[in-house]
């Protein structure tokens, strides 16, 4: 007997040991996390049941037992039965009230972890449960019970009944109420870590987030130490063992500082940019296993640190002066820097919101489109046509887009596709169409297109592409959304991958809304922080409606007054200075070892580049020119050798570039230009060679207008309906963001210094160096009598710049006079004898 009893008693200890293993092991968490998320689901379904069904079952369920409510099988409505209205009657009326919920939501947490998904903290789930349950019971028995007297609900269950009571007793009802908003307040505050700078900015005058919290949010986020915090149970352990952390690291540090370099950490040793720049710190080597964390400084302080660790987050320029305590040194450097987010270039406007679509217009398009009877007749139509030149076809069959529909014919074998193109014309006449475009063959599929307008064509809002799932979930680095295609599906692309962009087209076709569509499609994207645009403007009315932006999405010169360009000279200027700022970039790309800007922002995120060494953040830059045509003929060369040089290298450090014109003709968009520009949007044009230029095949003279387009990348022909963005919805969008806090001025571009320089001042112009047109260009002025640059580039034929030179030497040799705005300059010399007395003095 014995004998077997140890016999059983071995088999049980040996089936309860494969049973603890099995909970152990990653498929025993797994079922117990399954298990426990389908528990905290039945308590919530049965807790959401209790608010249709409480009533009916509340004399049955409440004062009774589980067991007992079973035996007499009582009849429950509660959706899961006699458990579920057991567990919330208990739950939500004599416990916590309506924030009960947050009971089984912890639970199933519990289990998401159990399930091994570890991004989910159970320490700090539980903290906000806790609260949210003491502090919901006491709201809801304040507020809720006032508004619903009469319901079967008690809103802040037993315990809520009775701590209210208790301080409205106390306190009264105003008391009350600044009691739950302090609360809510103070947990806000120590669990979230910019909560201050949120409560700050509420106030006019403040100056954003705080310095430093007492608690971070990190501080709440569950480690590898958790499970020992949880063994020990104990707050005083885990504040002593912090404390006595913070103390060891602080001796190594002065002991480590000793020996360490110095340097200062200046405000000269920042570069200077158009925004304010957090300077993030540079890890080059770990300092006594430390991980570095921003140091902030008084405004009257200058911080000197280790010259490994010299660095810190920049956050208004303030002025710096040298800290005269070497114990406030030892401070900051070891005690503070222990921990550093990632850099994020939106700190500074961390408040900005973008624009939402409901700025923009809806357009009503019920009852346009192709109905089946016109689909029908254009078949029979086309049928019949071909069959009257002898050509039979096997199928045919229609895709309806907004303006266009496309009808994909499939011919009998035998037939040449030459033939059926030369029936372009006939094809038309027969449909009494505006003008069809035919594909043949069409790409990828063995049919033949045929490109019919419709007769009552829609309207492309910019607000259905806006709001259209792609674009809202696309994560490309510069979306542009450009309207529908002809089966109705939203065209986009990636500005980055194209990289840049020649838009074409005849005056009055969309070339202009096209434009809006592209830069709307980036501020509904894009960050102020993450991309600045330079607007080149001859026109002077077409960009100007995107001023209120300037602090917050434009780049401009130093000097310059206003952001959307519009003097040529000054176009000159601000090209050159484009190239000398993709110079610098490409010199920080080299230091930093990467290839892409892409590459070097994400080094620059994660605090691996110094601030102290020349790097910063690099957002994005869009150049976007408009009447590019009127640029070549007023300054030829001048302007298309730097934009050659930025369309050919300036892709990998974030600049691209889209020009326009409405002139497409080889002497505008010459090879040097199409060379560089991939992506070409053509709108409608009057000529098949117009067409050839910019796309280097017909199309684009077949176009109906009014925003349709061809869109070229490559071998890739896409027939498009731009998308329509009226200027009021353009000014809406504008005034959305120029309303909101921007940055002190606009994103300044390098200073650019040329050769002599046409915008040097009179002082410094070198008249021993004269240009050898001087002569002519004094006899040309005087003669005329009319002191005009154009005057000396039309007769010339040079650029503007040199000319502009000229200008500026007469004036210095006294032979006209300054400039007086858009007049032309005085002639101080009368007569040519005169002229020819003041050229010999000089």
């Amino acid at each position: 007997m014995p004998a077997k009893k140890s016999k059983k008693k071995k088999k049980s200890a040996k089936t309860t040991s494969n049973i603890l293993r099995f909970l152990r092991s990653e498929r025993g968490h797994f079922l117990m996390g399954v298990c426990v998320i389908f528990i905290a689901l039945f308590m919530l379904i049965g807790m959401i049941s209790f608010f249709f069904t409480g009533a009916a079952d509340q004399s049955k369920v409440a004062n009774k037992y589980f067991i007992d409510l079973i035996i007499h099988k009582q009849d429950i409505s509660n959706w899961t039965g006699v458990g579920g209205a057991f567990i919330a009657e208990a739950l939500i009326n004599k416990y916590c009230g309506v924030f009960s919920f947050v009971i089984p939501i912890f639970i199933g947490i519990i289990g998401v972890r159990l399930i091994g998904i570890k991004t989910i903290s159970i320490l700090r789930a539980f903290i906000l449960c806790s609260f949210i349950l003491i502090w919901g019971s006491i709201f809801s028995s304040f507020i809720l019970t006032k508004i619903f007297p009469d319901s079967h609900i008690i809103w802040g269950g037993s315990h809520g009944s009775v701590l209210e009571q208790l301080l409205e007793t106390a306190l009264g009802g105003i008391g009350v109420s600044l009691i739950i908003i302090l609360l809510l307040v103070v947990f806000i505050i120590i669990t979230k870590q910019t909560s201050v700078g949120f409560f700050k900015n509420l106030f006019p005058g403040s100056n954003g987030v705080p310095k430093s919290d007492l608690v971070e949010e990190d501080d709440f986020e569950e480690t590898e130490e958790d499970n020992e915090i949880i063994e020990k149970n104990s707050v005083l352990s885990k504040i002593f063992n912090w404390f006595k952390r913070k103390k060891d690291k602080a001796d190594a540090a002065e002991d480590s500082l000793e020996e360490d370099n110095y340097l200062p950490l200046n405000n000269d040793l920042q570069r200077e940019s158009s925004s304010p720049v957090y300077t993030p710190p540079v890890q080059n080597k770990p300092i006594l296993n430390r991980q570095p964390r921003s140091i902030d400084v008084e405004d009257d302080f200058e911080v000197v640190i280790p010259q490994e660790e010299a660095y810190q987050e920049k956050r208004s320029s303030p002025s710096v002066q040298p800290i005269q305590n070497r114990e406030e040194r030892d401070e900051l450097t070891a005690s503070d820097v222990e921990e550093m987010e990632d850099y994020d270039p939106t700190k500074d406007l961390s408040n900005f919101h973008f624009p939402s679509s409901d700025l923009l217009k809806v357009y009503d398009n019920t009852g346009k489109g192709v109905d089946m009877a016109e689909q029908k007749a254009n078949k029979d139509k086309i049928i019949n046509t071909l069959r009257n030149y002898g050509i039979e076809i096997t199928s045919i069959k229609a895709t309806v887009g907004p303006t266009i529909t496309l009808y994909e014919i499939v011919p009998q074998a035998g037939v040449r596709i030459s033939k059926i193109r030369n029936l372009e014309d006939d094809i038309a006449l027969s449909l009494s169409a505006l003008g069809i475009r035919i594909i043949a063959p069409m790409p990828g599929k063995g049919t033949i297109g045929i490109e019919v307008p419709n007769k009552d064509p829609q309207i492309v809002s910019m607000q259905s592409v806006i709001a259209s799932k792609r674009f809202q979930e696309c994560n490309y680095d510069l979306p542009v959304a450009l309207g529908k295609t002809i089966t109705n599906e939203i065209f986009m692309f990636d500005l980055c991958k194209m990289p840049h962009l020649l838009v074409a087209g005849a005056t009055g076709q969309g070339k202009s809304v096209g434009l809006n569509a592209i830069i709307t499609s980036l501020l509904y994207k894009k960050h102020p922080a993450e991309m600045k645009m330079v607007l080149v403007d001859p026109k002077m009315v077409e960009f100007n409606i995107y001023s209120t932006i300037e602090k917050h999405y434009l780049a401009k010169l130093p000097d310059a007054e206003k952001a959307i360009i519009t003097d040529v000279s000054k176009v000159t200027q601000t090209l050159n200075s484009l190239t000398k700022e993709m110079d610098d970039r490409y010199e920080l790309l080299m230091a930093a070892s990467v290839r892409t800007i892409k590459e070097y922002n994400e080094k620059f995120r994660k605090r691996r580049l110094s601030p102290l060494k020349g790097h910063r953040f690099l957002p994005y830059i869009v150049v976007i020119i408009d009447e590019f045509g009127d640029l070549i003929m007023t300054a030829g060369k001048e302007i298309e050798m730097p934009i050659a040089r930025i369309a050919q290298k300036a892709r990998a450090v974030g600049m691209h570039m889209i020009i326009a014109t409405q002139r497409p003709t080889t002497n505008i968009i010459t090879g040097t230009i199409k060379a560089n520009f991939p992506a070409r949007m053509a709108f409608r044009v009057t000529s098949q060679i117009d067409s050839r230029t910019i796309l280097d095949m017909s199309g684009a003279n077949q176009l109906i207008g009014r925003g349709d387009m061809l869109f070229s990348q490559g071998s890739d022909l896409v027939r498009i309906q731009c998308a329509f963005v009226d200027t009021p919805e353009v000014e809406e969008i504008t005034q959305y963001i120029g309303k909101q806090q921007g940055y002190s001025h606009a994103f300044e571009l390098p200073e650019f210094v040329g050769d002599g320089g046409g915008d040097d001042k009179v002082g410094s112009v070198d008249l021993s160096d004269k240009d050898p047109l001087f002569e002519e260009a004094a006899r040309l002025i005087v003669v005329h009598q009319q002191g005009s640059t154009s005057l000396i580039q039309r007769k010339f034929s040079i650029g503007y710049n040199r000319a502009g030179r000229l200008m500026d030497q007469l004036e210095a040799a006294g032979i006209v006079g300054g400039t007086q705005g858009s007049k032309p300059r005085e002639v101080l010399i009368m007569d040519e004898y005169s002229l020819e007395q003041k050229l010999s003095s000089i």
